[in-house]
């Protein structure tokens, strides 16, 4: 995969309770392709990496919640540092709503509110 620039919009995520249907009805309704993601289901974690037609680059992902989250539809921007990123959020008057460090499945990653209550995401490549 291309390395997106930091601070830039460099995934998207769609989650729900029900990930077949999501997947199906995204497939249908544009041709994105999913895979799953082999190191979050190692985990326990469903998550399903999506790709356009014609283009094998991963480009998002749908998150089976299992009902532990409510569904969502977010953007989310390459940071150098969760952490650090979640605590300016919060000076700045954003919420940091959920917020993994350390994750041996994936990236460092945050779901946030900015200060109007919209959602969005973090993450930082691994190892970074």
């Amino acid at each position: 995969m291309t390395t997106p620039a930091v601070n830039t919009v460099a995934w998207f995520e769609v989650a729900s309770d029900d990930p077949d249907s999501v997947q199906r009805f995204y497939g249908e309704l544009f041709g994105w392709r999913f895979r799953v993601d082999e190191e979050s289901a190692a985990g326990g974690i469903d998550y399903r990496i999506l790709s356009y037609p014609d283009d094998d680059e991963p480009r998002g992902g749908v998150f089976g919640t299992r009902g532990q989250f409510p569904g969502h539809a977010v953007f989310t921007i390459l940071v150098e540092d969760v952490a650090a990123t979640c605590e300016k959020v919060e000076a700045l008057g954003g919420k940091v709503l959920h917020k993994v460090l350390g994750n041996t499945s994936g990236p460092d990653f945050a779901y946030l509110h900015d200060t109007s209550g919209n959602a969005f995401g973090i993450f930082a490549e691994a190892g970074a």
